[in-house]
């Protein structure tokens, strides 16, 4: 996977809703100051009574700011994981060609984002190994061709011919190790 993706982003998100957020809580507080003002100024034998509901507010405000911004981190961190999946799969499955072992098709997990990119990457290669098929062939071909025509040409063109045949047979067994 790529964890530094997924908690760079899932942390960005999650300020952002913090951030966004804060406007709430801000608010309230305000509000129940002025009201904290207007019931001292009216009955102030409640103003006890409002400050400890306030206080209680403020706590419940905060946690409840807490808790969603851990939910929010959460949600992103198991959102990033279906997109970091199958890229990271990607990778591996590339990698894996590249070093010349056929890995068969690209399959993402159930519920992973970009199922649409597994289906590209496998018709593309199927596309590419349906090429190196028709190349190979022909391939054999001229390979053919050129080894009976080693036999009628002369001793001086019959080094390049060799050294051709050599290399075509190189390229013919590189081709059919993928195909």
């Amino acid at each position: 996977m790529n964890p530094s993706f997924q908690l760079k982003f899932s942390f960005l998100i999650t300020v952002l809703v913090i951030i966004s957020s804060l406007f709430y809580p801000f608010t309230i507080y305000e509000l129940i100051e002025r009201y904290v003002s207007l019931v001292s100024a009216t009955n102030p034998e409640k103003i006890l009574d409002v400050k400890q509901y306030k206080n209680a507010l403020i706590i419940a405000l905060a946690l409840w700011q807490i808790g969603f911004s851990v939910l929010v981190f959460i949600i992103c961190i198991i959102f990033t994981h279906k997109i970091a999946g199958p890229i990271y799969k990607l990778q591996k499955y590339l990698a894996t060609i590249r070093e010349g072992v056929t890995e068969g098709k690209l399959f993402f997990r159930k519920g992973d984002y970009f199922r649409d990119l597994e289906d590209d990457v496998n018709e593309t290669f199927e596309t590419i190994k349906e090429n190196y098929k028709r190349d190979v062939v022909y391939l054999s071909e001229v390979n053919s061709y050129l080894k009976n025509l080693v036999h009628v040409v002369p001793e001086d063109k019959k080094v390049v011919l060799e050294e051709i045949n050599r290399n075509l047979d190189e390229i013919q067994l590189r081709f059919t190790k993928h195909v």
